[in-house]
């Protein structure tokens, strides 16, 4: 069966529109600053799980989760996996509202380099020069920052860390990626409902009574903000190649650091831009090692 010719076309539209997505979440959990950071993440994957799970239910029945659920080593590594991308979620709103969006920025960027160091320890993958060189280049990165500011960038380690390891553990789950999130979903959402409940029930929870109706609109359309740029990029992901999905991936720290600099006013000086240099270098020795291997592949598909 051929491909419909439009397919690469859209699949590019649909993973651009996610990583810009991704790239102005800081502006949309900033409007939600009244509300506890815990509150906001329990609230996220209520209401995602509602919009996910409702969706692959009315597309298909329970299928997807019986088919996933007779694998347990899949079941349970999406379990894990859950924990991870909850992690990630949990830590990112906290510091966009404690005023840390430059830093969460700069954890997105470093992530790619992270995901090529999973690769080679967990994988045994093997990298050129090139693309040591790149990791080395961000190293040093990050270890100038730790230096000038006395501390490591524990905000841009913590989610680069949990967001690379939950990308790992993807990888090795052979799954449809939006049932996956269905079942990651399931195994967030009665903790995260159990917290909504105690909250309300006099623990600081305002979303019966309390909050304005402008935060809990927007808690409720946090579930589509989440779901929809998930959705386009498992979309497009499978239609445009890697390599063009490597290099739009840096659409979302950019637009991110942008957002922490130009609007939420950062500090950002010399020493930090020195740090973000060097790391940008890598990235971009990476991108090219990437392009000069896509490069070599094509003669080989050519010939085949």
């Amino acid at each position: 069966m051929s491909q419909d010719p439009r397919e690469p076309h859209h699949g590019l539209w649909g993973v651009t529109l996610a990583f810009v997505i991704w790239g102005l979440f800081p502006l949309y959990w900033h409007l939600l600053k009244a509300v506890p950071s815990l509150q906001i993440i329990a609230h996220r994957i209520v209401w995602s799980a509602v919009l996910l799970v409702g969706w692959l239910v009315l597309r298909g029945g329970w299928d997807w989760l019986r088919a996933i659920a007779a694998r347990p080593r899949r079941f349970w590594l999406l379990g894990l996996s859950s924990l991870l991308i909850a992690a990630n979620w949990g830590l990112y709103i906290w510091a966009v509202n404690a005023g840390h969006v430059v830093e969460t920025s700069l954890g997105y960027f470093i992530n790619p380099l992270l995901s090529v160091l999973l690769g080679v320890l967990v994988l045994g993958e093997r990298l050129g020069k090139l693309q040591w060189l790149a990791v080395a280049l961000a190293a040093l990165g990050v270890a100038w920052l730790t230096w000038q500011s006395g501390r490591p960038p524990w905000i841009a380690i913590g989610l680069s860390i949990t967001f690379g390891l939950y990308g790992l553990i993807r990888k090795l789950v052979v799954v449809d990626a939006v049932a996956g999130l269905g079942v990651e979903s399931l195994f967030m959402v009665l903790p995260a409902l159990g917290y909504v409940l105690w909250a309300e029930n006099g623990h600081g929870g305002g979303f019966i009574s309390g909050w304005g109706w402008d935060s809990k609109v927007l808690l409720v359309l946090a579930g589509a903000v989440s779901a929809i740029p998930l959705i386009a990029f498992a979309y497009g992901v499978r239609r445009v190649p890697l390599t063009v999905v490597g290099l739009l991936q840096y659409i979302a720290p950019t637009l991110q650091f942008l957002v922490g600099v130009l609007v939420f006013r950062e500090a950002f000086g010399h020493s930090q831009l020195l740090g973000f240099g060097l790391i940008w270098a890598g990235l971009a020795v990476f991108a090219i090692a990437g392009l000069r291997a896509a490069r070599a592949r094509q003669p080989d598909k050519a010939a085949a």
